[in-house]
């Protein structure tokens, strides 16, 4: 017969006491929390005036439940003033951003594949373009204009900003190609392909995410732009909308709200759209690399 000898259970030490937090703490969090609300409301509220509006039949300066109706937007589209402002934009934007992307990825290229001296100091030169401030030289590069008769129309507006956002372009384009190696160029040479062959067959399909990228930025700036057409442009049939929108607003002491807020969705579109297309290029591209060499 056998005996069993059991270990004693020692007894488990009791649960520490669970801290509390702080009273001042939580009343740290709470004014964090609170300052967080009020900063979304304040982005936010612009948004939702624009919005509930445009589609408000009394829609007016304040931010109400709307009556819902899309005669708003039919008279944006139906009036004779309205579709030439939107058109002037888009023909201005796409225009100036394809030929920003086409000096830029030549421009880019000769940056990233030849060296000479001053290279990096002609980069920054480059982009201490984009420091100045451009009230700073509006009036000059009026004149310039006007010099060289393309004042007043779209070649001239078109010219001024691609070649403001260029910089921009050169660096972001740079740093992508500096990632493509040169090697794979090489080798499409000895297939029998000339310089351009080998730049429009390997660089251009792998440059792709800087070419989203730096045509959203492009498109976004020039779309958005205010000042310089304000300037270059002095008939009204060739305004985009960012200035028929300041016109409607201050030409007039009636305002009809609800044409304008739904003015402001159709500007406010195709940046939007833009963006859902190319989001992913502008992720994937990197503007680090654009500091190497």
């Amino acid at each position: 017969m056998t005996s069993t000898t059991t270990a004693p259970v020692e007894p488990q030490a009791p649960a520490a006491p669970r801290r509390r937090t702080p009273r001042w703490k939580l009343v740290q969090r709470g004014l964090q929390y609170v300052l967080m609300v009020l900063l979304a409301l304040f982005c936010v509220a612009p948004f939702a005036w624009v919005v509930l509006t445009a589609v408000d039949g009394d829609g007016g300066p304040a931010v109400s439940v709307p009556a819902f109706t899309l005669d708003n937007f039919v008279r944006f589209f139906t009036d004779g003033g309205t579709p030439r402002l939107l058109l002037n934009s888009i023909i201005v934007s796409f225009s100036a951003t394809a030929l920003n992307l086409a000096c830029g990825i030549f421009g880019a290229y000769g940056l990233s594949r030849y060296r000479f001296r001053g290279r990096t100091t002609f980069m920054f030169a480059i982009l201490l373009i984009r420091v100045i401030p451009p009230p700073a030289t509006i009036v000059a590069l009026y004149l310039l204009m006007v010099k060289m008769h393309l004042d007043d129309g779209y070649v001239g507006l078109i010219l001024v900003e691609a070649a403001a956002a260029l910089p921009i372009t050169l660096w972001l384009l740079k740093g992508t190609i500096d990632a493509v190696p040169f090697d794979l160029e090489e080798a499409a040479w000895l297939d029998g392909n000339t310089r351009f062959g080998a730049i429009r067959r390997i660089v251009l399909p792998l440059v792709g995410p800087g070419l989203g990228a730096a045509a959203m930025l492009t498109f976004m700036a020039v779309w958005g732009d205010f000042l310089t057409p304000l300037v270059l442009l002095q008939s009204p049939d060739l305004y985009p909308l960012s200035i028929g929108l300041f016109r409607s607003f201050t030409a007039f002491n009636q305002v009809d709200w609800g044409v304008l807020a739904a003015s402001a969705v159709v500007y406010m579109a195709p940046p939007a759209v833009l963006y859902l297309f190319l989001r992913r290029h502008l992720m994937r591209s990197s503007l680090g690399g654009a500091l190497k060499g």
